[in-house]
């Protein structure tokens, strides 16, 4: 035995129990035929012309329906004769190279094959013009050579600042189409500045290039796709704070406000731009923005395939697993660093050798607690609420929430002979 499994041994894992959180849950039942609707609003159709070649901006996050969303856009636009392709609208993600983001496009099912138009996948920019302050303004250089520009987005909270525009339509123009030497200048005054930056860089694209329109997304608590939004590009200044309070709105979270523990069973890029969404986890790396659950601790267990290596927000566990170190790939992860400035989110948690003892270590780490009653907390990720694992002090507090149903009996987490979780509990 290991000198660190000799200090664990003792620690108990409290008894945990299933409950289920109700949120309320809008929905669209026929996405493609609410996009096409979209699409056919006179003020949107008008600008989609026979024969002009339309570039198509996608981005690098978990979206519902987003393969159905962009091909339904593909299909339209060859439908009247016009010539999509699609552009890699993601800044410096998948470690800002034309093989990563490929990559990370193909996770979502957006192939060329697929898509039915071509993948311009490139890293080059091109300036259009500059911002009032005198910046250059710069996009994908195979979007600057396009007749008309699309972008295709989920409009939501971001994860390191707060402001009219977070994660969405503008952002996208502003970071995503500027590819990864865009994004590094917009992050150069650091996210104490992103809520002024965002919209400024984002309404000189909009001034510059030839951007016609973007589809906003809204989901609500259970990823459901709830909005779809035609915003042509002249009214998304004024449209995208309002889709951004529909968003927020309609966010899930931890019903229970405060715990000792924090248990995340899986982070990746394809989750949250941080892994895990600290509006929810509460694992903020910035002082910009805030809520989420208040813990003490927080155990990172996995790292998801679809992350491809990038480990972005792992930083912010306290404690992780062997397994989720052996995922982590500094050539994928460090760009994003790089780029936005933001130091702590690529760093490595305390390593322990499985679940067990990555649990007993979040626990033997919490000073000033009732070491009898530990309140934790297990969730299976960030975007999935719907039903959470608590431990027995934890109960009482759940039952008093009118969303929140405790299900079941409390039980022991099984683990098996490697000492990870051998249960499915979500």
């Amino acid at each position: 035995m290991s000198a660190v499994s000799d200090i664990l041994k003792q620690v108990t894992i409290p008894k945990m129990v299933r409950v289920k959180q109700s949120f309320p849950r809008p929905r669209i039942e026929d996405v493609k035929a609410a996009v096409l609707a979209e699409l056919k609003r006179p003020e949107i159709a008008e600008r989609l012309k026979p024969g002009k070649r339309i570039a198509v901006g996608v981005g690098s996050r978990g979206i519902t329906n987003y393969q159905l969303i962009v091909r339904t856009i593909v299909d339209e636009l060859k439908q009247i004769g016009a010539k999509p392709f699609i552009v890699a609208s993601m800044g410096s993600h998948g470690g800002a190279t034309v093989e990563g983001q490929t990559e990370i496009l193909a996770g979502y099912g957006i192939t060329e094959e697929a898509m039915g138009c071509p993948l311009c996948i490139g890293t080059g920019t091109q300036v259009i013009g500059t911002t009032q302050d005198g910046l250059p303004v710069q996009i994908d250089a195979f979007a600057a050579q396009a007749d008309g520009i699309i972008v295709v987005n989920r409009i939501k909270a971001h994860t390191a600042f707060m402001g009219d525009y977070e994660s969405g339509l503008m952002k996208m123009l502003a970071i995503g189409l500027a590819k990864q030497a865009g994004a590094d200048y917009c992050h150069a005054k650091g996210f104490g500045h992103m809520a002024e930056t965002v919209p400024k860089f984002g309404k000189a694209i909009i001034q510059y290039s030839k951007l016609l329109f973007g589809l906003a997304i809204v989901e609500n608590a259970y990823d459901d796709t709830y909005i779809v939004r035609a915003v042509p590009a002249e009214s998304i200044a004024q449209e995208e704070p309002k889709l951004l309070l529909e968003a927020k709105a309609n966010m899930s979270r931890i019903l229970i406000p405060e715990a000792d523990v924090l248990i995340v069973h899986e982070i990746g890029k394809n989750i949250s731009g941080d892994g895990m969404d600290p509006n929810v986890s509460g694992t903020f790396a910035t002082p910009y923005a805030h809520g989420g659950i208040k813990a003490q601790r927080v155990a990172v267990l996995n790292i998801t395939q679809e992350s491809h290596g990038n480990t972005v927000g792992w930083g912010m566990a306290d404690v992780s697993t062997r397994k989720a170190f052996d995922s982590f790939d500094m050539d994928k992860t460090y760009p994003n660093s790089l780029t936005c400035r933001v130091t702590q989110v690529s760093k490595v948690p305390m390593i322990f050798q499985n679940d067990e003892e990555c649990i007993k270590a979040a626990i033997k780490t919490c000073a000033d607690v009732d070491v009898e009653h530990m309140r934790i907390v297990y969730i299976k990720n960030t975007l999935h609420m719907k039903e959470i694992l608590v431990s027995e002090a934890l109960v009482d507090i759940a039952r008093s929430i009118p969303q929140a149903e405790v299900c079941g009996e409390c039980e022991p987490l099984t683990f098996d002979e490697q000492g990870n979780i051998s249960d499915t509990y979500f």
